[in-house]
């Protein structure tokens, strides 16, 4: 969901010195022995210092800049609206996006209810050197950046056809998100009214030290259009935390289930991170059974079907809500 996705704790590089040390009852075993032949699976907890309410649900009047406000009025008002080629908040089935309006909470998404067909202006760029191409006599490239004379729509798309131009010369990737036909859509009216580039414009524009020959090709786009939905889905604070609760968190363990050693373990994980190298102590696997990772109890994991190298999940500790992080690390490529 836009601006919504919980903030990921960034786990740490350096292993952890420091396992359980399961005949001493305490943590004590070297997790970096390189006498381990096994792979060393590594935990992090998050703790999720809210409700799900508070990171999940939005007021109306204060929601995401990239929601379509509009289409927002018009959804809790239950009026007709369209919009086209963008989903209006960003939702997906499973992904929804919450306001609360009026004292109910509502889940919003958006179906398709026809296409349209529009023709945009699309600008590709070209490096001038490598292309073969150079500005004529008397002519100087556009600045293209930010402290360029360009309007600051044709400064955008500059930047974006910029990622393109780039990674066609095999250096980086680019947001495809963003990138449309290997340059940039002027979609918006505003932006083509505004543009400095289009009809007429200069022939190249300078963009980080690199001169680049412009390219405007005016093609044809099909576009979803879009209506959006708000469901009522709960009348009360505590409907909708369970409503969320169920969409998002998976394992439930209450603290007094845990033995001491495993309750250590959790602790450790969460002020900083916990590793083991398989085979685990019974105090790691009783925690990784608790947390629904029994599939990392198998020495090959990793050739395990659906299993991936960093697994995150929510899951619900007590009264506390965690991010949990496991990942494989020195696992010898198996």
């Amino acid at each position: 969901m836009d601006e919504l996705a919980p903030s990921r704790r960034r786990l740490l590089a350096g292993a952890l010195a420091g396992g359980i040390g399961a005949a001493a009852g305490c943590l004590g075993t070297d997790s970096d022995d390189e006498s381990d032949d096994g792979p060393e699976l590594r935990l992090s907890l998050s703790r999720v210092e809210s409700s799900l309410r508070d990171r999940y649900v939005r007021d109306p009047d204060a929601p995401p800049e990239r929601w379509d406000g509009a289409a927002l009025d018009a959804a809790l008002a239950g009026e007709p609206y369209t919009i086209r080629h963008r989903k209006p908040f960003f939702a997906e089935p499973d992904d929804p996006a919450y306001v609360r309006f009026e004292g109910t909470y509502y889940r919003l998404g958006s179906v398709i209810v026809d296409e349209a067909a529009e023709t945009y202006p699309v600008l590709r760029l070209f490096e001038a050197e490598s292309d073969g191409a150079s500005p004529g006599d008397g002519e100087s490239p556009v600045d293209g950046g930010e402290d360029g004379d360009l309007p600051e729509a044709d400064q955008r798309a500059v930047h974006i056809a910029h990622f393109a131009a780039r990674a066609r010369g095999g250096v980086g990737g680019y947001p495809v998100g963003l990138v449309e036909r290997g340059g940039y859509a002027y979609r918006a009216e505003a932006s083509r009214a505004e543009s400095a580039l289009l009809d007429d414009g200069p022939d190249y524009v300078t963009y980080r030290d690199t001169t680049y020959r412009v390219e405007i090709e005016r093609e044809r786009f099909h576009e979803a259009v879009h209506r959006p939905t708000a469901e009522a889905v709960a009348e009360s604070p505590e409907r909708m935390e369970s409503i969320l609760r169920a969409a998002l968190v998976g394992p439930r363990v209450e603290r007094d289930e845990l033995s001491a050693e495993a309750g250590r373990i959790v602790d450790r994980a969460e002020a900083e991170e916990y590793g083991e190298t398989h085979p685990y102590s019974d105090a790691y696997a009783e925690l990784l059974r608790a947390i629904d990772a029994r599939h990392y109890l198998d020495g090959n994991v990793r050739k395990d079907a659906g299993v991936r190298e960093t697994e995150e999940a929510m899951i619900r500790y007590g009264d506390e809500y965690y991010e949990r992080y496991l990942r494989i690390v020195n696992d010898g490529g198996n």
